[in-house]
């Protein structure tokens, strides 16, 4: 069957934490992305430092060939594993013809000519350019974290939010964005605000608040997932609750354009 091996925590987090870069996934939306993509079974590794210390030619014959019985294994163009990076595609080649599998690299996907990366993303993820990165990832950009009680500002204006405790590191430049909520496995129309709530002095460590169309049933302590489709505006102060709620009326019927357009509801499956 289709499987996938991968590491948790990073690797680099456990061997350069100082330099290890913040992930664009959890570990479930990695899980979850893998069974979209038709991988079947996923190991996951606990990765520490004797896990790093192993030597690439036993994980290869230990785990992937005797426990796994891999048929095929494939290596990401560049990719390496094992002690000193032993483990790289010149050894997968040479020990599957000893071992009777085939191997081969993945080549680079690129966009455009343009090799896509990890760093890429998170680059324009924090421009907000995120239809850019969604064409990168191939999936709309997405956080997820648990719903905490907030100061329930937005339910004496009309527009009940929930506060999203993200769990990535990751998150779009700060600004208002039509987006798209998971709710008891439906996607459902939304618009999220990311920022430090400026019209109301701000806040030292910024929220994600998002409020989903039609709907009031109660999220507090669900884990939530919220995928950005389309940025509507930069964050800004406003003089008072009457201007912010003008506001985000007129960003809510943006957000409603936006889903009413051809090909945004029947690619999301939004209700």
């Amino acid at each position: 069957m289709p499987t996938a091996i991968t590491f948790d925590p990073h690797p680099r987090s456990v061997l350069y934490p100082e330099n290890a870069p913040p992930l664009l996934q959890t570990l479930d939306q990695r899980l979850s992305n893998f069974e979209v993509l038709g991988i079947e079974q996923t190991i996951v590794i606990r990765f520490d430092k004797d896990f790093a210390g192993q030597d690439a030619e036993i994980f290869l014959r230990d785990i992937v060939h005797e426990r796994l019985q891999a048929k095929e294994v494939y290596l990401g163009k560049g990719f390496a594993f094992g002690v000193n990076r032993g483990g790289n595609i010149e050894l997968l080649r040479r020990m599957s013809r000893e071992l009777g599998f085939t191997a081969d690299e993945v080549p680079e996907v690129c966009l455009r000519g343009q090799r896509i990366s990890s760093s890429r993303i998170r680059e324009l993820l924090k421009d907000g350019k995120i239809n850019l990165a969604r064409r990168m990832l191939g999936r709309p950009y997405g956080v997820e974290g648990q719903i905490v009680r907030g100061d329930q500002r937005g339910r004496t204006i009309g527009f009940p939010t929930a506060n999203l405790k993200p769990r990535n590191r990751v998150i779009p430049k700060y600004g208002v964005y039509a987006t798209a909520t998971l709710i008891a496995d439906i996607w459902r129309r939304s618009i999220t605000n990311v920022g430090v709530r400026p019209t109301f002095d701000g806040d030292r460590v910024p929220s994600i608040e998002t409020y989903v169309f039609d709907f009031d049933g109660d999220l507090y302590g669900d884990v939530l997932r919220v995928r950005f489709l389309h940025r509507i505006r930069d964050e800004k102060k406003f003089s008072g609750i009457e201007e912010l709620k003008a506001q985000i009326t007129k960003d809510s019927s943006r957000a409603l354009n936006y889903f009413n357009r051809s090909g945004v509801k029947s690619m999301l499956d939004l209700a």
